[in-house]
């Protein structure tokens, strides 16, 4: 509704009409007139709300950068289809394969967190997980077993406080023909206990094959495991 040119239409007629001496009305006064008239609520029932004018606003700013990116990409709108496509299913496929992201602790905890127990009750407490099908407490236990028995054998010093890490670093030194081995068991005990993975039953075996072979394994004595050495049986003697 024009309210200024209707103000302006009346009078014109009226003074065509002859009825009345012609008002003449300027221009700011009419404009206020029409203002004042169209702001009043009944001319804006059917308008959109706050929240539906921030919608469409933030929609015709998506449709323009998205009509700028189709522009710049090879093929327009389906390349750019294509490539956000693409995108997707490379991070589904790191996802699948990397699983959720976790954080990764400062320094990793202690490989012995209870008290200490011999490697015969390691061993017993990982079959018994390994028989129910728990791969993670398994592999925890069967590679504990393994360090708790390299202790017994003088071969590690009992230090309370080690982690999986560097007891494989230690054991290598005097099993050498087994450190990739210990390597690899002390990277699946890693991802369980800290990497957030689950184990499987073949990592489990593949650690309780490595606990028998240790077993039957003769270490090669360097300076420090004789020392070690030396020192228990100077212990046990006295």
């Amino acid at each position: 509704m024009n309210l200024a040119g209707g103000v302006l239409t009346a009078v014109r007629s009226s003074a065509l009409s002859g009825d009345e001496p012609p008002v003449t009305i300027p221009r700011d006064p009419a404009r206020e007139a029409a203002r004042r008239e169209l702001s009043k609520q009944m001319y804006h029932e059917n308008d959109p709300s706050l929240v539906q004018r921030a919608l469409d606003a933030v929609w015709r700013w998506i449709g323009k950068l998205f009509d700028s990116a189709s522009g710049a990409t090879p093929g327009g709108a389906v390349g750019l289809l294509v490539v956000i496509l693409a995108v997707l299913a490379v991070g589904a496929a790191l996802w699948w394969r990397l699983g959720t992201p976790r954080r990764q602790p400062a320094s990793a905890a202690p490989l012995f967190e209870d008290g200490p127990r011999s490697a015969a009750e390691h061993r017993s407490a990982a079959e018994a997980h390994a028989a129910q099908g728990h791969w993670n407490p398994a592999v925890q236990e069967r590679m504990r077993a393994i360090v708790r028995a390299l202790e017994e054998r003088a071969l590690l010093d009992a230090r309370p406080g080690r982690t999986a890490d560097e007891a494989v670093a230690e054991a290598g030194r005097a099993l050498p023909s087994h450190t990739d081995e210990l390597r690899a068991a002390a990277g699946h005990f890693d991802d369980v206990t800290y990497g957030g993975r689950d184990a499987s039953e073949q990592s489990y075996r593949r650690i309780a094959e490595l606990d028998h072979d240790l077993e039957r394994a003769r270490p090669v004595l360097t300076s420090s495991a004789h020392s070690t050495a030396h020192h228990t049986s100077q212990g046990a003697a006295e």
